[in-house]
């Protein structure tokens, strides 16, 4: 199902949406756990974009072991890319928290569970967005070398 598009393979382009706003959700994470005057502000458009990656991982997914019938095996890069759902998840989970027990304050809704609890979520949400963070990194390295490992060093004499 996820193949090709015109002839293209679909992974590329899936891919290039997860490599963008799931670092912007990361930031965006860090920004509105360390600064909760960001969260009414910002905090719906960091879940939303955390969102939207966090969706488009199994398409990535399933576009990636597509492409491998056509170019082979990618090694590392396949299990990396399979295990990076397992961190965006509680970087959405985590980040929704955030905003939502923000909202909830703003309301003036009784607060829900210890004082300390935004705290806390906020500091999980900041490991949490920090994981994501090095394993998009570890993913996207992986692909590339994947990709790109044998032409370049080919190319520069290696």
């Amino acid at each position: 199902m996820f193949d090709l598009v015109n002839g293209l393979p679909i992974h590329p382009l899936v891919v290039h949406g997860v490599v963008v706003l799931l670092p912007l959700a990361v930031l965006g994470t860090i920004a509105i756990a360390v600064r909760p005057a960001w969260r009414l502000t910002y905090g719906g458009l960091v879940v939303a974009c955390a969102a939207v990656a966090t969706a488009l991982l199994p398409i990535a997914t399933s576009s990636g072991e597509a492409l491998e019938k056509h170019v082979g095996d990618p090694g590392e890069h396949a299990e990396l890319g399979d295990q990076l759902i397992w961190f965006a998840i509680p970087l959405l989970v985590l980040t929704l928290a955030l905003v939502v027990l923000e909202r909830r304050k703003a309301a003036g809704k009784p607060a829900v569970g210890p004082s300390a609890l935004p705290m806390a979520v906020a500091g999980l949400a900041v490991v949490a967005a920090l994981a994501a963070g090095v394993q998009v990194y570890r993913v996207g390295d992986s692909g590339a070398r994947a990709a790109w490992g044998d032409q370049v060093a080919s190319s520069t004499g290696d």
